[in-house]
């Protein structure tokens, strides 16, 4: 998608929703779900969060992560199935209520990011008991589970080791076996499929609960919000000379607001200038046709009312 129709989005980016005859509302940091009954109809606005923190809005960001998770529920749903019922709108999934587990799962194959981070400061809460010697962004033998709690709106998750999960009665431990046994065989998909389009599925966050019993993935799946993802062409060169990777993720707003906001989730929220906005949608929309090989249709006008429109069954109840 080119920066001319991204820009021309963004007086008309969704911030927020408020369709109260869909349910009981729970807004997160980027979905508002609407919850009545076993259903749920989650709207995943263009907001765009960052240490713990929403910041702005980018144009269409709604719309591709929804359709990037439906083309990863469809791709994934022989290993475990998912919450996903409808699609009425390019930004709403409507789905079965689920009984969702108190446990974020991150799956992570290689050293980067946070946990880079407690390595080099000697930190360990995962109990992986990482070698000594390890390089950022290396390769791990084998993907590692590194779970994290699902903390109240405004607190922050903690990490904790997998042991650590079962003693807090969080998951029994049958449960942890069964979500990390789900967990490693949806990332192994996932990195197959996307090394094929040229892509690494470096790291990424699932969520799962019980649908009658049963275990569901819910949420979303491998997207530029909740994962990692690498270009595969350069990666080895770039990582030889000390280079970052070329990031199709979130992490170049983490960067930037590192590098040139000096923000890192502490004090005033800076301003997120057009350019950056646009740069930022152009990554999320590049990522978005590198996995499903498919152009990005977006058009330019009014989320709110093109969901009024959409939802309209649903709103009559």
């Amino acid at each position: 998608m080119d920066h001319a129709t991204l820009r021309a989005q963004l007086p008309f980016t969704l911030a927020r929703t408020d369709f109260p005859a869909l349910g009981e509302k729970y807004q997160g940091k980027v979905r508002d779900t609407y919850a009545k009954g076993e259903r749920l109809v989650l709207v995943t606005t263009d907001r765009l969060s960052a240490f713990d923190h929403v910041l702005t809005t980018l144009p269409f960001k709604g719309d591709l992560l929804n359709q990037l998770a439906q083309h990863w529920f469809k791709a994934t749903a022989h290993i475990v199935p998912n919450h996903v019922l409808d699609v009425p709108d390019p930004c709403v999934t409507v789905a079965r209520r689920a009984q969702p587990f108190a446990v974020e799962l991150v799956v992570r194959a290689h050293l980067t990011g946070s946990l880079w981070r407690d390595y080099q400061a000697g930190k360990d809460p995962y109990g992986l008991k990482l070698p000594p010697g390890l390089t950022k962004n290396s390769a791990f033998p084998a993907p590692v589970f590194t779970p994290s709690t699902k903390a109240p709106k405004g607190q922050h998750d903690e990490p904790i080791s997998a042991a650590q999960v079962v003693e807090r009665g969080l998951l029994t431990a049958r449960q942890l076996a069964e979500v990390t046994e789900a967990a490693f065989a949806i990332f192994r998909e996932g990195q197959r499929l996307a090394r094929a389009r040229g892509l690494v599925l470096v790291d990424t966050k699932y969520e799962m609960g019980l649908v009658q019993g049963k275990l569901t993935l819910i949420d979303e799946i491998h997207t530029p919000d909740s994962s990692r993802y690498w270009e595969l062409d350069s990666l080895d060169a770039r990582l030889a000379k000390g280079e970052e990777p070329v990031m199709l993720d979130k992490e170049n707003l983490r960067q930037w607001l590192i590098t040139e906001r000096n923000f890192s989730g502490h004090g005033p929220l800076p301003q997120i200038p057009d350019d950056v906005r646009v740069n930022l949608a152009g990554i999320y929309a590049r990522a978005f046709e590198r996995i499903t090989g498919a152009a990005f249709e977006g058009s330019v006008g009014d989320v709110s009312a093109r969901l009024a429109k959409n939802l309209a069954s649903l709103l009559r109840g």
